[in-house]
C-alpha cells in the first residue's frame, strides 16, 4: 500500500516551492506522496542524483506524460528511450552539442545576431525576453543549417517559447504549446524530407544534415516526424536560454557591481561563474521524474515498480547542506581552484549524472557558453530599467520576471 494523500493540487498551486517545502518536513530527505493518483517518491542530494540516473533504478521510457511530450519534448524524442537505444540516439546529440568548435561557432553567431538586434532598438522600450528569444532562434538556426526568413525566425522563436511556457499547465497556455509544436514539427519534417531528397552526398555536417541522416539502433533512418522532433530538441532548448538571459539581467539589476566585474573579464572566468550562479540561484526546472524499475531500492526500502520517482532540482540547488548561504547570489562560489568538493558536481539545474551515458542534458555546455556571452553583452550595454513588475512568481512554472524585463538604451 502507498497510503499518502494526493499532492497534485498543491504542486499546481505552489510550483517551485512545493517540493522543497515538503522535503523540509521530512527527517530522511525523502518525501512520499501521490501525483495524479500515482504513488510518488521524491529524493534530493548527491546520493539521490546517482540513484536517479542509474537505469537499474529509474527508467525514463513511459515516464513522461503525454501532455509533456505533446508540448515540450515531442513524441518519440530521445527523452523517452532507455538502454542502448537511448545511448545510440544520445550519441548524435553529444557529437553536435559537446563539440568545442560547434559551441564556438554558435557563440559567434550569437554575438553577431545580438549586435544586429541592439542596433535596431534605438531609444524604444524593449522587452528583453522577447528580443533574446528571437536572437537565440536566429543564432541557432544559422548554426544548425536551417535557413529561415526573418518572419519565420520570429514565428519559430514565439513557438519555441510557447512550447516551454505551456508544458506544465492546463488551459490556453497548454493549447498554445500544442499548436506551436505541431506547427514547427510539420515545417521541420518537410525540411528533413527536402534534405533527404538531395541525397546523403550533399550532407555538410550541420545539425540539420546530421539529424536527417542519423540511423538508430535498428540501423534505420529516423522517420521524418521523429527527425523533426529531435531537430527541434536542439533548437527549442537553445531558445529557452531566454529565461536564463532575463534572470541574468535581473541579477545585474539587483547587484550592479557585477557589471564592472563582467566588463573587466578578458578571459571570461567571471562570466562563466556568473552563468553557473544564475543557473543555480534562479528557478528553471523544479524537478525531473522517472519510473522505478523492478527491484529498485532506496536506502534499504523497496520501491514498487512504476512508482513515480522525482529528483528535486530546485531544492538541491538551494540546499544549505550543499551551498553556503544558498539564497545569496554569489558567483564567486564557482571561482578559484577546483577541489574534490567541486561545487559543479552538485549543480543540477539541467539534471545530473553523465550526459554521455545518462539522461543529463547534452546541451549544458552550450547553455553555459551562451549565457556567459549574453551576461557579458548585457554588462557592456548602457541601458535604463523603467518602472515595471520584476517579481518572479514561484507559483508559475516556468517563471520569469512578470514584465519580461523591460529596458531602454541610454
Amino acid at each position: 500500500m502507498f497510503p499518502f494523500s494526493d499532492s497534485t493540487l498543491g504542486l499546481l498551486a505552489r510550483g517551485y516551492s512545493w517540493l522543497p517545502d515538503k522535503m523540509r518536513t521530512t527527517t530522511d530527505g525523502t518525501f512520499r506522496t501521490r501525483l495524479l493518483g500515482r504513488p510518488a517518491i521524491a529524493l534530493r542530494g548527491p546520493e539521490a542524483v546517482r540513484f536517479f540516473y542509474d537505469e537499474d533504478h529509474v527508467r525514463r521510457a513511459a515516464a513522461l506524460p503525454g501532455p509533456v511530450l505533446d508540448t515540450l519534448f515531442g513524441q518519440g524524442a530521445v527523452h523517452t528511450l532507455d538502454g542502448e537505444a537511448h545511448r545510440v540516439r544520445k550519441a548524435m546529440f553529444i557529437a553536435l552539442l559537446k563539440d568545442d568548435k560547434g559551441v564556438a561557432t554558435l557563440g559567434g553567431n550569437l554575438v553577431r545576431r545580438w549586435s544586429e538586434a541592439v542596433s535596431g532598438w534605438g531609444r524604444d522600450r524593449v522587452v528583453l525576453f522577447d528580443e533574446t528569444a528571437r536572437v537565440l532562434a536566429s543564432a541557432v538556426c544559422d548554426w544548425a543549417g536551417v535557413a529561415l526568413s526573418d518572419a519565420e525566425v520570429t514565428e519559430l522563436a514565439r513557438d519555441c517559447v510557447a512550447m516551454v511556457d505551456g508544458f506544465a499547465t492546463a488551459g490556453p497556455r497548454h493549447l498554445r504549446a500544442r499548436r506551436a509544436r505541431a506547427r514547427q514539427e510539420r515545417a521541420l519534417s518537410a525540411l528533413i524530407a527536402q534534405v533527404r531528397s538531395a541525397g546523403e552526398a550533399g550532407a555538410k555536417g550541420s545539425a540539420l544534415e546530421v539529424v536527417a541522416w542519423h540511423r538508430d539502433l535498428d540501423g534505420d533512418l529516423l522517420d521524418p516526424h521523429t527527425a523533426a522532433v529531435e531537430l527541434l530538441n536542439i533548437i527549442r532548448p537553445t531558445v529557452a536560454i531566454a529565461w536564463f538571459a532575463v534572470f541574468a539581467a535581473h541579477a545585474l539589476h539587483r547587484r550592479p557591481h557585477h557589471r564592472e566585474l563582467l566588463r573587466s573579464d578578458p578571459h571570461g572566468v567571471h562570466a562563466e561563474a556568473f552563468a553557473h550562479e544564475v543557473r543555480r540561484f534562479y528557478p528553471f526546472a523544479p524537478f525531473v521524474g522517472g519510473l522505478a524499475a523492478r527491484g529498485a531500492t532506496w536506502r534499504g526500502e523497496a520501491i514498487r515498480e512504476n512508482t513515480l520517482v522525482l529528483l528535486d532540482l530546485y531544492g538541491q540547488n538551494h540546499d544549505p547542506a550543499l551551498w553556503e548561504h544558498p539564497y545569496r547570489f554569489d558567483p564567486h562560489r564557482f571561482t578559484g581552484p577546483r577541489s574534490a568538493a567541486d561545487p559543479l558536481a552538485d549543480l543540477i539545474p539541467q539534471g545530473g549524472g553523465d550526459a554521455a551515458h545518462g539522461h543529463r542534458c547534452p546541451g549544458e555546455d552550450i547553455t553555459v557558453s551562451v549565457l556567459s556571452t549574453i551576461a557579458a553583452e548585457l554588462a557592456r550595454l548602457d541601458y535604463d530599467v523603467p518602472d515595471q513588475d520584476l517579481t518572479i512568481p514561484l507559483s508559475r512554472v516556468p517563471t520569469a520576471p512578470r514584465d519580461g524585463f523591460v529596458l531602454r538604451l541610454s
